[in-house]
């Protein structure tokens, strides 16, 4: 007989919160007030966040004692790297949610940088008479508060991605969390065909990453028989022969996650993406999909294949090295912020890879304590890029316009600079002991020149980052120089926390170093 369908509710517990959320999201969008969805919208994504990191604490909790357990009739497994990467995940969608509620004002809101904050998602009303207070009231009802619910959609899909246990809930993950971030992307097209265009690259360049992943699978199942990475792995060990198809599976299911990840060749889509997309969008998505990107890579890498290592790691090499020299090499030419860090998270995509190339459980930690301290910094460089704006309300990403910005306003050239010296690997910052966590795990691994080749790249890296801070500093400001509007309360809450913690985990790294070393092991 076939044995009845089982659901361990409790151990996927934050994913259906989430997910529940969402759908609860679309039914207020269908049946509330205009005027009530924004409160409702706000309250019920924090709040449903919330719980579900909750839900992560109590099921880690729960199987202290465990390494982990499988769930769904064996196509999801919560363990120790699984729960961690959910409750990075989820704490980055706090700050998240908090930046792009800044740009879904309430009704009743009559400032000037009230109104200026809503131009990524809400359509142009230039034509519109009147005094702002006018134009912000006329503008209200166009708020697009379906943001919300997209964005729990897709992180639903990213709680999921790392903690699947077979192919096909893999690939199921990767299009749940991909799509709402297509229409995030293109949230503010009625206001900037930048928009428009990231929207349509992302699409289109993600549906054939998926279409390659989805032939990895079905290459996989041919060779194995089955979708369960256990047991793909099993096949593996038993099989001498290394068959072609086997090898040309796990290729093109390595482009597929590579593409998220923003690897080199694979990392076209990027820039334009993340400079098109409004930018708490951008903030989001460059966090948290990188997370939940690395935590598949290693579930496929640590646990499908880890047999087929002398095959996989030279071309994991190469794209480390290939995704390093192009990120640090083309940031340098870069005029435009939005650009310059997205170049930048390609870079540390490479770095990253050097942890997963190390293949021993000092990598796994290490790279599990990267994606967290990159996720705070990325997240807080994209909210102090967002408050830079023109006498119209609109952000200024050219970089020539930033000159001066720290003279001006000192408090908001030194976070940034704080998150640009992070990112640079500077010590007493959480990216020093990130990329000396990798770089070490990567020389036990015997991947000498790998590290090598990071730290040289960290070194050129180094350069586009100063110049910036210069520039903010130590360079008069143009005729034309732009305004540092005023934050609301979540945004100076997610910005007061995101450099705390960048500060914290430079100075202070061990207990979150601890946490990753105990949840450096996946259940097999």
């Amino acid at each position: 007989m076939i044995p009845a369908p089982t659901v361990e509710y409790g151990l996927i517990s934050p994913m259906l919160i989430v997910l529940g959320a969402a759908i609860a999201g679309v039914l207020i969008e269908a049946f509330l007030p205009v005027r009530s969805r924004y409160a409702a919208q706000l309250t019920l994504a924090l709040g449903a966040t919330v719980g579900a990191l909750a839900a992560v604490v109590v099921v880690s909790w729960q199987m202290s004692e465990e390494v982990g357990r499988s769930a769904v009739m064996g196509s999801v497994v919560i363990d120790r790297p699984a729960l961690f990467l959910q409750g990075t995940i989820l704490l980055v969608t706090v700050l998240g949610i908090a930046l792009i509620a800044q740009r879904q004002i309430p009704v009743g809101a009559e400032d000037r940088d009230a109104a200026s904050g809503l131009d990524a998602f809400t359509p142009q009303a230039s034509a519109i008479p009147g005094s702002v207070t006018e134009r912000v009231a006329t503008r209200m009802g166009l708020v697009q508060t379906e943001v919300f619910p997209l964005t729990m959609f897709a992180v639903a899909g990213m709680l999921l991605f790392p903690a699947t246990d077979d192919l096909l809930t893999m690939f199921v993950a990767l299009e749940v969390l991909s799509l709402p971030l297509y229409l995030l992307c293109g949230l503010a097209r009625r206001r900037r065909l930048l928009s428009q265009e990231a929207a349509l690259k992302y699409f289109l360049l993600g549906a054939f990453s998926s279409a390659f992943f989805l032939y990895g699978v079905a290459m996989l199942y041919g060779y194995a028989g089955t979708l369960d990475l256990r047991r793909i792995a099993a096949v593996v060990a038993e099989d001498a022969g290394r068959t072609s198809l086997a090898l040309t599976g796990t290729g093109l299911i390595l482009v597929g996650v590579l593409f998220k990840v923003g690897a080199a060749p694979f990392h076209s889509w990027i820039p334009d993406v993340y400079q098109g997309a409004p930018t708490p969008v951008t903030a989001f998505m460059a966090a948290a999909t990188k997370i939940a990107a690395f935590g598949a890579l290693l579930r496929i890498v640590y646990v499908a294949l880890p047999e087929l290592r002398d095959d996989w790691r030279p071309v994991l090499w190469a794209i480390a090295i290939l995704t390093m020299i192009v990120g640090t090499v083309t940031a340098v030419t870069q005029t435009d912020v939005k650009r310059m860090l997205a170049y930048s998270a390609i870079a540390h995509s490479g770095f990253i890879l050097t942890g997963v190339i190390a293949q021993n459980r000092p990598g796994l930690s290490s790279v599990l304590f990267y994606l967290f301290a990159y996720g705070f910094s990325t997240v807080g460089a994209f909210a102090i890029v967002s408050l830079v704006r023109d006498a119209d309300g609109q952000e200024v990403t050219a970089m020539a316009r930033w000159a001066g910005i720290g003279r001006r306003s000192p408090l908001v050239g030194v976070v940034f600079s704080l998150f640009l010296l992070a990112f640079a690997g500077i010590p007493l910052t959480s990216g020093f002991v990130s990329k000396f966590a990798v770089f070490k795990a990567a020389g036990e691994g015997g991947a000498i020149p790998l590290v090598v080749v990071g730290v040289v790249a960290s070194a050129i890296a180094a350069y586009f980052y100063v110049r910036v801070i210069v520039l903010m500093f130590f360079t008069d400001p143009p005729a034309d120089a732009p305004q540092i509007v005023v934050p609301s309360g979540l945004t100076t809450a997610a910005i007061t926390v995101t450099a705390a913690v960048t500060l914290a985990l430079g100075a202070l790294p061990q207990p979150l170093l601890d946490l990753a070393d105990s949840a450096d092991l996946f259940l097999r």
